[in-house]
């Protein structure tokens, strides 16, 4: 198929159906009475505001997550924001069918209603980037930029966002680390057209700096501070908000997943395909299988999964993950590499090294050369010296790296996540064998399939 008739197909899946779209915008109007009413009986003074992929119809077919921002005046003190704006957001809430606190900046409502999980979010009623207090309050003014500037692309914005999808590259969640789908759109209208994006994939990681809004002409000693901050922190890309000239919108996107995008964009332009779009999952080998091929040792930290946030325990094992690979560097193991994650209630580091043994040399004390024993230690030790008239001896041990780990451990001598260490240094260490839970993140880490680029399509 040439790249047209790709397209065409992929559109036909993830474009929503009339049908769909009849449910959703019912929803919407449904979802806007309860809460306008809700907010009239309370005597407060807030607006209710869509935002997000259903508000901006940019949505993709069965994708219905619903973000419905409660949106309180300037002067309204923070901690009224927040007592007052989880009081309203739990009135509407115990309407629906179910639902729970969520947290981020500050407490939020997460219910669910036919189906579809409804975030009902306590946010400022910001006019520009001046007025914005909460790290939430921008959604208002990205849901009115995107809809003034889209201009009918909303397809081609689908488009981009099941490309990134099936590339393993979307998302700017902490453990994802890819394109949100608010950069999505930006880029869509900045070049024009889903393989717009993809044709400049180069161009924009050479051309580094992405300024849609006009800051650096608007707001140029702001926009300037932006560039300077985000280039030191080693960016792959600076796309300058463009509702806040404050903000690198690719903040979150990291090297590895651009590159993916990157390679992943050039294969498809040259040998269109549904299958970057619809990919195969992997086929899950044998992790103990990997190990017997490459020679090489699996080492696995798991302990109970704390009740945090995916925001923060995962920088906390990602930071422990890097504090045991360096430390286990420093006694002469060799890490190939590691991964963290969670599953059922346990969280996990696993390490892939060299060996798990290592010899090391001691001195060992012997008796005085002239006795019986003396003659036996000569006999049994190859490397033999005198001090005196007392016998020494070289003497070579191995250590397993398990005993050296809890060594390590109990001497604190890993830089771990602050939250988690005591979890960590209390984890049962596993030594080439997974229980069957992990076994599948086992083989995707050791055969790299996770990471690898070179994929069939």
């Amino acid at each position: 198929m040439n790249v047209h008739e790709v397209i065409g197909e992929v559109l036909q899946k993830i474009r929503p159906t009339e049908e769909e779209r009849a449910f959703v915008e019912g929803l919407m109007v449904e979802l806007r009475g309860l809460a306008e009413e809700t907010i009239e009986s309370s005597g407060l003074d807030v607006k209710p505001y869509f935002v997000g992929s259903l508000a901006k119809d940019t949505y993709l077919a069965g994708d219905h997550d619903v973000d419905l921002f409660l949106a309180f005046p300037l002067e309204t003190l923070l901690e009224e924001l927040r007592e007052k704006g989880l009081e309203l957001g739990r009135a509407i809430a115990e309407k629906l069918n179910s639902y729970q606190l969520a947290y981020a900046e500050h407490p939020y409502v997460r219910a669910n209603y036919k189906g579809v999980s409804i975030d009902l979010v306590p946010c400022y009623d910001v006019r520009d980037w001046r007025d914005v207090r909460t790290a939430v309050d921008r959604s208002i003014l990205h849901t009115r930029w995107v809809n003034e500037h889209l201009n009918g692309r909303n397809n081609e914005v689908r488009l981009l966002k099941r490309f990134l999808k099936g590339i393993n590259a979307y998302g700017s969640e902490i453990y994802i680390r890819g394109f949100s789908g608010y950069l999505a759109e930006i880029l869509v209208i900045k070049y024009g057209s889903f393989l717009g994006v993809l044709k400049n994939a180069d161009f924009m990681l050479r051309q580094k700096i992405i300024d849609p809004g006009g800051w650096l002409k608007g707001e140029p000693e702001l926009a300037m501070k932006t560039i300077r901050r985000e280039i030191g922190e080693k960016r792959p890309l600076i796309v300058l908000d463009p509702v806040d000239p404050r903000r690198n919108v690719a903040a979150n996107l990291s090297w590895e997943r651009y590159g993916v995008f990157y390679f992943r964009s050039m294969e498809f332009l040259e040998s269109p395909s549904t299958g970057f779009f619809f990919p195969e999952p992997p086929e899950v080998g044998s992790y103990l299988a990997e190990l017997r091929r490459k020679g090489s040792h699996l080492i696995t930290l798991l302990f109970d999964k704390p009740d945090m946030i995916d925001d923060l325990l995962l920088p906390q094992l990602e930071k422990s993950a890097r504090g045991v690979e360096k430390a286990l560097e420093r006694e002469n193991f060799r890490p190939l590499g590691w991964d963290v994650g969670y599953v059922d209630g346990k969280a996990f580091v696993m390490l892939e090294v060299d060996r798990i043994e290592r010899e090391r040399a001691t001195v060992k004390r012997g008796p005085e050369f002239f006795t019986r024993n003396g003659l036996n230690f000569y006999r049994k030790n190859e490397r033999v010296w005198l001090e005196g008239k007392r016998l020494y001896a070289e003497k070579r041990i191995k250590e397993n790296i398990v005993d050296v780990l809890v060594d390590l451990f109990e001497r604190s001598q890993v830089s771990l996540g602050k939250g988690i260490a005591g979890l960590v240094k209390g984890a049962d260490v596993l030594v080439d064998y997974v229980p069957k839970e992990l076994e599948q993140r086992a083989y995707l880490f050791l055969s790299r399939e996770k990471l690898n680029l070179k994929k069939e399509q």
